[in-house]
């Protein structure tokens, strides 16, 4: 199953998905490409793909990606590669923009969609100056860009209001967990009850 992690930055969605990798069994991150330079504590195929704008381009031309955005001046988008090779044996997380989403949503039926707010528009703006990884000039775009994110948030399966982390973490497994038993979900098992009824 694939489930789309929504939220403006600073919202708290790149730490609430590392609890759930570590608490979750069967749950993978989708990992996106995009053509912005890695921060200090980044790796190349571990946060994200790191590629030239040429490289990304040259990948939209060949219809590689699921979804592609370009977000504050840079572009990120989502293999299909990425997507089949680890559906095969995991669910599936995205951490991607509105823009993206809304794409997946177009494309690919099934998609669990979550949105991660945050408690108050202060608190968003506090974490963004005090995490230090944006000038004065990219924390205004980001709060102006923040606030066209989140009038779309009422348009997802879910959302999970980012005030305390331990709660946060707890609802969003719990969306996963609950996903995994719609009826949609267990439509094998289903078959797999009713043909051993056929034996009896």
């Amino acid at each position: 199953m694939l489930f789309i992690i929504t939220g403006p930055s600073g919202s708290g969605k790149s730490t609430i998905l590392r609890h759930v990798f570590k608490d979750m069994r069967k749950v993978e991150f989708s990992i996106s490409h995009t053509t912005r330079s890695p921060r200090d504590s980044e790796k190349d195929g571990r946060e994200y793909h790191f590629v030239s704008e040429a490289e990304f381009k040259r990948m939209i031309a060949r219809g590689a990606f699921v979804e592609w955005a370009v977000v504050h001046d840079h572009h990120y988008g989502t293999s299909k590669s990425e997507i089949r090779r680890k559906s095969r044996s995991s669910d599936v997380l995205l951490d991607i923009d509105v823009q993206g989403a809304r794409q997946i949503r177009d494309r690919v039926a099934g998609a669990v969609f979550v949105f991660i707010l945050p408690p108050r528009y202060a608190e968003l703006r506090r974490r963004l100056v005090e995490r230090g990884q944006d000038d004065p000039d990219r924390i205004r775009t980001r709060l102006k860009n923040a606030k066209a994110e989140i009038r779309e948030a009422e348009k997802f399966d879910f959302i999970v209001i980012n005030e305390r982390l331990d709660h946060a973490v707890l609802e969003l497994e719990a969306i996963i967990l609950s996903s995994r038993c719609r009826a949609d979900a267990r439509k094998r098992a289903v078959r797999s009850v009713l043909d051993s009824l056929k034996s009896r």
